[in-house]
């Protein structure tokens, strides 16, 4: 993990994001919390092998996943988006102000996010979780979050 300078203090990360999607998680993160009351994680390894940029729980548990795109290469280069789609009630790409909107499949939602907060182009579609897949899901969340709070208490060996 290293640090990087943000717009309000040091961003901590795992070296494998740029500058810009730092900047858009951060918009897309403030956003979830302030508009729609979401509680949000960053960098979730998924059953699947995948990694959610962002994962996201609402106040009635629902969870939408947000993929994040920084540049047109960054979304060509990349076909695996459709995967995350069994793992969440609404899928959204998240994408900074200057890269064109029309690159992105019009069946999927959209957001443009900078580093103060982000809105919504386009609602993603609804597809709810099976029972099982949330309960999974929660667990999953669950056991990250207070992970992610003891290794910040206790940085030490595990």
């Amino acid at each position: 993990m290293s640090e990087t300078s943000g717009e309000t203090g040091p961003l901590i990360t795992d070296g494998r994001q740029s500058d810009t999607a730092l900047m858009i998680q951060r918009g897309v993160m403030r956003m979830l919390r302030g508009r729609f009351d979401f509680c949000c994680f960053a960098e979730v390894a998924l059953a699947n092998s995948r990694r959610a940029d962002v994962l996201a729980v609402g106040p009635r548990g629902e969870i939408w996943i947000v993929e994040i795109k920084s540049s047109l290469a960054d979304f060509r280069a990349d076909g695996k988006w459709h995967h995350y789609r069994d793992f969440c009630d609404r899928f959204y790409f998240a994408k900074p102000p200057e890269l064109d909107a029309d690159i992105f499949p019009e069946t999927e939602g959209l957001l443009v996010a900078d580093g103060h907060g982000a809105e919504v182009l386009r609602d993603a579609p609804a597809d709810n979780l099976a029972p099982a897949r949330r309960k999974a899901m929660m667990l999953k969340l669950v056991r990250l979050g207070a992970d992610r709070v003891h290794g910040l208490m206790d940085p030490g060996p595990r």
